[in-house]
């Protein structure tokens, strides 16, 4: 009598990891899946980089800061002048990068349907950002946010949870007393509130003390007030802010002139800022892709 065959062991059909991988995908935010793809065409593979913290080898001498305690203070090297000194030793695990992206009214410019807006694209940024910061194996914070950090590859949907759960509305970052000393800072934004409010938000952070770098975000017509586009010529009503506020243009051409004007010196001040600080200054337009920003950012991000 034959031996009853063994029925065989059951196979998945062809494609059916790449279609179970695309149903976990569906259950993630848009935004994480869009940022984890960003991030995927600038950066393959981890890295960490160098910071101050516990650890055996000689990084660098500090002047000494209120709430550091006495035991860190070298008083031999203090000794050799009227200050005093905190001996700080290299630390090889994970950094801390702090993003924040701004959400006031004015990042709701939108030329187009077929262009984001200046919100939209400075979440994707952040959002990319902190998946490349994640998987180079270091922390993430979100400036503004519940007052934690994020690890790990998973971290990224939580910290894209606090980003949409953050009440943004303020044009600058507010002070975080949490922030860790010595992190990195990136801010994004368009950054268009008066020079002496943007000199305040960045002296305050330099002061923490952090390094950081700014990104500033614009419309290619934002920036030139529509030149040579058909739609910005004649009388124009702008309206912006919370309260309606308007304001008639009889002929935009004759006020393009200034307004270019007044937004590059606005722009020099911002940069001029960021240089006092000792922090970074770039531009990022909407009809630039966004990993030529990501890339950038990155790059300035890499230990010197």
């Amino acid at each position: 009598m034959a031996e009853p065959r063994k029925p065989a062991p059951m196979r998945a059909p062809p494609g059916h990891a790449a279609l179970r991988a695309e149903a976990l995908g569906a259950r993630l935010p848009p935004l994480v899946v869009a940022a984890d793809r960003v991030a995927a065409t600038v950066l393959q593979g981890v890295h960490g980089r160098r910071r101050s913290g516990q650890g055996d080898a000689f990084w660098q001498f500090r002047p000494y800061l209120p709430g550091d305690t006495a035991g860190r203070i070298d008083w031999r090297q203090s000794a050799k002048s009227d200050r005093l000194f905190i001996r700080e030793t290299e630390w090889e695990a994970a950094q801390t990068v702090a993003v924040w992206s701004d959400a006031s009214r004015s990042m709701e410019w939108a030329f187009s349907r077929d262009r984001p807006t200046k919100r939209q694209r400075a979440d994707l940024l952040t959002a990319a950002l902190a998946a490349l910061v994640l998987r180079g194996g270091e922390r993430v914070r979100l400036i503004g946010g519940p007052g934690r950090s994020h690890a790990g590859r998973a971290g990224l949907a939580s910290f894209v949870e606090v980003m949409g759960g953050v009440a943004k509305s303020r044009a600058l970052p507010s002070p975080d007393p949490g922030l860790p000393r010595h992190a990195r800072v990136v801010l994004i934004g368009d950054f268009m509130a008066p020079l002496p409010e943007i000199h305040a938000a960045i002296a305050a952070l330099a002061a923490w003390p952090v390094r950081g770098h700014i990104l500033q975000v614009l419309d290619p017509e934002e920036e030139t007030l529509g030149e040579g586009n058909r739609a910005y010529a004649g009388r124009v009503l702008f309206e912006w802010g919370s309260g309606g506020q308007s304001i008639l243009v009889p002929r935009v051409e004759e006020a393009r002139p200034v307004y270019v004007e007044r937004l590059r010196h606005h722009r020099q001040g911002i940069a001029a800022i960021a240089a006092a600080a000792g922090w970074g200054f770039m531009t990022h337009h909407l009809d630039q892709p966004p990993q030529a920003a990501l890339l950038a950012l990155w790059q300035a991000l890499a230990p010197q």
